[in-house]
């Protein structure tokens, strides 16, 4: 961030007052406000922050008009068709592409974190075995700091760092974990000579009692999956993130403050909803009805999975995930289930017709990314939680930005306040 020769000048009650302006590499040009309060006396008001910059940072970049996300300044899709998720992980956590050595010391230390205390599964075992695993996920990592107690200082650069990587390899285990207790079986230990994708679904997919081979191809759609929510720049959970560590609050408290925030069906929820709404529509030739209700400005009725807040153009993820997802529907087959039919159907119906098209309804990624978790066998109650897994390095990564920015302070958002102004209590006896 540089500042420019330019200000802006603000004229208020007779008074003017100059705002710097800052340039950032890429995006708009920022008007620096952190003097307006103390030189003008007033706020500004902006809900929801959609045009303030609560920060600096040098992770992620979206151009939601051009349809593009950057990690480090790489495109989403050269990462995804080229890289695997733990790389991704080392470009996000420490700022470049690393070496063949880096890499595999980065595995290896991510792989011998895979483990999780042993009194934590009992742990598990204190909620209801209907428990949403999203609620198990959000009580299990937060009790992380109850069970690892030298990561927990947040001015110990070393701390950090271990604390960074426990939170990688085990909230793969996590999620799995909370998985299996949801559906009676029992937990499955990692395997240290599985890669990171194929690992979790063996948690997820295996039992005891006999053997279970990762098919490569699930095994790559898994991993791309990951890669393609690593990270998404100051959305709601990563603010979540931040601002309770801005506190200095310890990582496990704050990365399940993101989890906890990312569980709305309005942020990592929407793939389950895409699921859900092709429930609704049931079978192929109900979706001309769905399509003309989703076209009727009366009809509440709106298409799950299509369309993005940011990108305007196209979701530069959903073009990569829509490869695997053809891939995964080729394996595995479309004839015997009714919700996979609804799904290809719909997106091509979308794709082709005008309407749509005009609107830039598009299929986003969460609308592959559903397809292909429905395919795999996960129920739809475990979509956000392996969004949370994905997403755990990019918050870690934010995370670890904010606490070494000189800048750091105490989140304190302002208000409009419009309640009652000074009044005197009256006795209950006179209400």
């Amino acid at each position: 961030m540089t500042e420019t020769q330019k200000s802006a000048t603000l004229s208020l009650n007779g008074e003017t007052y100059e705002l710097p302006i800052f340039s950032p590499t890429a995006g708009p040009d920022v008007l620096d406000i952190r003097k307006l309060y103390a030189q003008a006396g007033v706020f500004t008001y902006d809900p929801g922050f959609t045009s303030t910059a609560s920060c600096d940072s040098t992770i992620t970049y979206i151009d939601g008009g051009k349809g593009e996300l950057l990690h480090r300044g790489y495109p989403i899709d050269q990462l995804a068709s080229k890289s695997h998720y733990l790389e991704v992980c080392y470009l996000l956590l420490y700022g470049e592409l690393p070496t063949a050595a880096q890499l595999e010391d980065f595995e290896t230390r991510v792989t011998r974190h895979t483990m999780v205390h042993e009194q934590m599964h009992n742990f598990f075992r204190g909620f209801r075995r209907d428990a949403h695993p999203m609620a198990t996920l959000v009580g299990v990592v937060g009790a992380m700091s109850a069970f690892y107690h030298d990561s927990l200082d947040v001015t110990d650069p070393w701390q950090r760092e271990v604390a960074a990587v426990r939170l990688i390899a085990k909230l793969p285990t996590i999620a799995a974990m909370a998985y299996k207790y949801s559906i009676g079986q029992p937990f499955v230990y990692p395997k240290n000579d599985l890669d990171y994708a194929a690992n979790f679904l063996h948690m997820c997919f295996s039992v005891p009692s006999e053997e279970y081979h990762v098919n490569p191809i699930l095994s790559r759609a898994m991993d791309r999956i990951f890669i393609l929510h690593a990270d998404h720049e100051q959305n709601a959970s990563t603010s979540t993130v931040r601002l309770a560590s801005s506190s200095s609050a310890n990582p496990f408290a704050c990365i399940a403050a993101g989890i906890a925030c990312l569980w709305g069906p309005a942020h990592g929820g929407a793939n389950q909803a895409c699921l859900e709404m092709l429930k609704e529509i049931g079978s192929v030739d109900r979706i001309p009805e769905f399509i003309a209700r989703a076209k009727d400005k009366n009809d509440p009725f709106r298409l799950m999975g299509f369309g993005h807040r940011v990108y305007k153009n196209t979701d530069p993820r959903a073009k990569v995930l829509k490869q695997s997802a053809d891939e995964v529907l080729e394996l595995l087959g479309v004839e015997d289930n009714p919700l996979l039919q609804v799904a290809k159907e719909l997106e091509q119906t979308a794709l082709n017709d005008p309407y749509f098209i005009e609107k830039k309804l598009f299929p986003n990624v969460d609308f592959y990314s559903g397809i292909i978790l429905e395919a795999m066998g996960f129920p739809t109650s475990m979509f956000t939680p392996i969004f949370a897994l994905s997403r755990t390095v990019g918050w870690i990564s934010q995370w670890k930005e904010m606490i070494a920015d000189p800048q750091n302070k105490i989140g304190r958002p302002r208000q409009l306040y419009l309640g009652e102004t000074m009044r005197d209590y009256t006795d209950i006896e006179k209400r």
